[in-house]
């Protein structure tokens, strides 16, 4: 946790630069204007087929009552698109932010903390995209395995904060070290540090909920993550060589 805190720390410093402050803004104001349109335009058609859905559900498994739900499952319909366009809007900006504003973080943060670590290039343009639509894929692939429990309200909240927790992570990750590290060392610095990068991506799902704050969230983060992915980075290269891999050098 104190990776965590201190890479919190030092990205909110970081924002105060006209730059970033910039990357902050433009990224979700595109993904608010994308998906506030989509909800404008078929709003009407969204509630009314997910409402019709849950009372269909609901009288279907009810064989001898006959209830008029269609108030109730308006409402619920309503607040169920609501908490799925908050995510959306962050991950269409994260997504934004990862092909257009990553690298630009990457060597503001690098050229600033981190200037003698060396650039192995381990990923790449196409990595980065391929990475993005893992994520993108994978985020979907937990919506749907979680559809059953999505039947218990008190679990609303927690399974888009998972599942974009997870997807966060997993796109934040690569682009903060795609320019720095090689191949093998990326993968090396997931896989120690999956746990604080998954609370890390939560954290970030989380705050999408806070009012207007939630939606500038995302380039906070990306700072984060590129803090904390390069300190990672630079520890695990001052790790001594294992003595057996030692002897085999001549």
């Amino acid at each position: 946790m104190h990776g965590i805190a201190r890479s919190l720390l030092l990205a909110l410093g970081n924002l105060f630069h006209p730059r970033m402050l910039w990357l902050m803004i433009w990224p979700v104001l595109a993904a608010l204007a994308l998906w506030g349109t989509a909800a404008l335009v078929f709003w009407a058609q969204m509630v009314a087929w997910l409402a019709g859905l849950m009372q269909q559900w609901v009288l279907s498994s009810s064989v001898f009552l006959s209830w008029d739900l269609s108030s109730a499952a308006a409402f619920v319909a309503k607040l169920l698109i609501l908490l799925f366009l908050v995510p959306l809007v962050q991950l269409t900006a994260l997504l934004i932010l990862g092909v257009a504003g990553m690298p630009a973080m990457v060597e503001h943060v690098s050229h600033r903390s981190y200037p003698q670590l060396e650039r192995r290039r381990g990923g790449t343009f196409a990595g980065s995209l391929w990475n993005s639509l893992a994520a993108l894929a994978g985020m979907i692939g937990l919506f749907a395995v979680s559809l059953p429990l999505w039947l218990f309200p008190p679990l609303w909240p927690l399974i888009p904060v998972a599942a974009m927790g997870w997807a966060n992570q997993r796109i934040l990750r690569y682009d903060a070290l795609a320019e720095h590290g090689a191949a093998h060392e990326m993968n090396t610095v997931f896989r120690r540090r999956r746990g604080a990068m998954f609370v890390l991506g939560a954290l970030l799902a989380l705050i999408a909920y806070v009012p207007v704050v939630g939606f500038f969230a995302p380039p906070v983060f990306g700072l984060v993550f590129i803090h904390f992915c390069l300190a990672e980075l630079a520890q695990l290269r001052s790790e001594p060589i294992e003595a057996g891999v030692a002897r085999e050098v001549p």
